[in-house]
């Protein structure tokens, strides 16, 4: 179950943020930035807040002015985890949006991606998305995975994994502490068929990466240093 952690620093959402647009794929609304002439796609799968967090746009503009076509569905139908009703806990919430449902929903969106003429595609999950991404390289549906501060994720969902991988934790973290991480990362190391890379970053808490104030330089800093280990993965391996 999502924990304290996931709900920390909810953002303040805006459908407008970004500099992309937002269309229809495979029955999802989703904001896209990049030109699908690229051939090449990142699938950016969000947290529970959902793909309307200007960070996480902001992100996606980034990796599409890395030459990527860069997708991030709404798998919550418009209805985001929302902390301030009481009446919706989490735990209530997450039974109407879990991650297997979101990994059947991705299927379509991958096959509008494709037919876009696109090559290769990567994905990266933040929180709930991770195991969304995991679910994803399992069935080979991507050429490359990047999982950020995950939750969800298993020492049995890393044993399937196929696709390269790049797990970027933080030191502070509830939802996947530095001793699972280093699971992951022994696992891994006895899998020298997938290629990987695991990396905890110190004094950041689950969520960094895309729930920081703009306000905070070292909050920025600690988030961009994550943001450009992203790119260079899928750089190396979406090709």
């Amino acid at each position: 179950m999502s924990g304290p952690q996931c709900c920390e620093n909810p953002p303040t959402l805006n459908p407008v943020s970004g500099s992309g647009h937002v269309e229809k794929l495979g029955g999802l609304d989703a904001y896209v930035s990049g030109s699908p002439d690229s051939k090449l796609c990142v699938l950016l799968i969000s947290d529970i807040f959902g793909y309307e967090a200007p960070n996480l746009r902001a992100l996606a503009d980034k990796v599409a002015a890395s030459g990527f076509y860069v997708v991030v569905p709404d798998y919550f139908g418009g209805d985001p985890y929302d902390p301030s009703n009481q009446d919706r806990p989490i735990s209530v919430w997450i039974k109407d949006h879990g991650y297997d449902k979101g990994f059947e929903n991705t299927k379509p969106v991958l096959e509008a991606i494709k037919n876009k003429g696109i090559t290769a595609i990567g994905a990266a999950g933040m929180c709930w998305g991770a195991k969304v991404v995991v679910e994803l390289s399992k069935e080979e549906l991507i050429q490359a995975a990047v999982l950020l501060h995950p939750s969800f994720v298993t020492v049995d969902d890393i044993k399937a994994g196929k696709a390269p991988i790049a797990i970027l934790g933080a030191e502070i973290d509830q939802m996947s502490p530095p001793a699972l991480l280093k699971q992951f990362e022994e696992i891994l190391s006895s899998k020298p068929e997938v290629n990987s890379y695991v990396k905890i970053y110190p004094k950041v808490s689950h969520g960094w990466t895309v729930r920081y104030s703009i306000d905070d330089p070292e909050a920025v800093k600690a988030a961009e240093e994550a943001h450009k280990e992203m790119l260079d993965w899928f750089a190396t391996y979406v090709k």
